[in-house]
């Protein structure tokens, strides 16, 4: 009897461990799913926020180029008044200046 006892102890054990055993390897692919699946989401998320960045980042370039395009038109019209506005003035003198400058030319002095 005593030999069986020991005999169903040493079944009892073995069963035990082998129970043991498969929650182990259970808990273990539990895990390692659990894992494949955090890094897929991530992966994901991550996929969204750099097609993001990327849209704002062709938005603000668009937007950008667009402005210079803008900005030159605006630099020429103001530059093209300047000059309009110096032709203007010069004009205005331009008599004046002649005259001053014959006088000094042609008058000799001893």
């Amino acid at each position: 009897m005593e030999v069986n006892r020991g005999q169903g102890g040493i079944q009892q054990l073995l069963a035990a461990e082998q129970e043991a055993q498969h929650i182990v390897n259970a808990a273990r692919n539990a895990k390692m799913a659990r894992l494949k699946q955090a890094k897929e989401e991530a992966e994901k998320e991550i996929a969204e926020y750099r097609a993001q960045v990327e849209k704002e980042f062709q938005r603000k370039l668009a937007e950008s180029s667009g402005d210079s395009g803008a900005n030159v038109k605006r630099l020429e019209q103001e530059t093209e008044a300047k000059i309009h506005h110096l032709k203007k003035e010069a004009a205005k003198i331009s008599d004046d200046v002649v005259k001053m400058l014959l006088k000094h030319v042609t008058t000799v002095k001893n």
